[in-house]
């Protein structure tokens, strides 16, 4: 990951699901793409099924190089399926080993699901992220019954998804700008 301009914002995009057989890299490239066009944000995805991250949250080199990925982000999104009412283990365990980096930095969820379209695993991320000081912006992007919702090249039709990816973008905008200020003035009170 290289430099970023000053009045970029890096953005990162977590995908939470780390099953052999799941649906997130779909959903995950298709916000990507479209986020992609807009120039105030820089992005890249982190993919926890690449990430390794250990359970027991031991000091080892691919935590240490999580964390300093988490550190340098100014804003993040996480991808998020909802498995039985809540969100999965690996999303958790993120959240937990680098609690001190995701300090005063916002947050948004794009879920995916059946009836419910993940937005049940979106209300308890709330919680968890509060937790560790993060700012979750209000708008949310959830496909329900997301295997119906893409075409084979990976795009959809679903117009609500569509228009809250610009709205979760713009509010992502406003609190990275806002909190990446204070945060060059003074360090997190945390």
């Amino acid at each position: 990951m290289g430099r970023v301009p000053a009045d970029r914002i890096r953005l990162e995009v977590v995908v939470g699901s780390v099953r052999a057989v799941r649906f997130g890299p779909v959903v995950a490239d298709w916000f990507v793409r479209r986020a992609r066009q807009d120039t105030r944000f820089e992005i890249s995805v982190l993919d926890l099924a690449d990430a390794d991250l250990p359970a027991d949250h031991t000091d080892s080199p691919q935590v240490q190089r999580f964390r300093a990925r988490v550190d340098a982000a100014d804003a993040f999104v996480f991808v998020t399926p909802e498995y039985n009412h809540g969100y999965p283990a690996a999303l958790k365990n993120a959240v937990d080993t680098a609690k001190e980096e995701w300090r005063g930095k916002p947050v948004g969820f794009v879920s995916y699901g059946g009836l419910s379209g993940g937005l049940r695993a979106t209300e308890q991320l709330r919680q968890v992220v509060a937790e560790v000081h993060m700012v979750s912006v209000r708008q949310t992007v959830s496909f329900h019954q997301a295997r119906k919702r893409f075409d084979a090249a990976g795009e959809t039709d679903d117009g609500a998804a569509i228009d809250g990816h610009g709205r979760l973008l713009d509010q992502l905008s406003w609190w990275a700008d806002a909190v990446r200020g204070a945060r060059a003035t003074r360090p997190y009170p945390g």
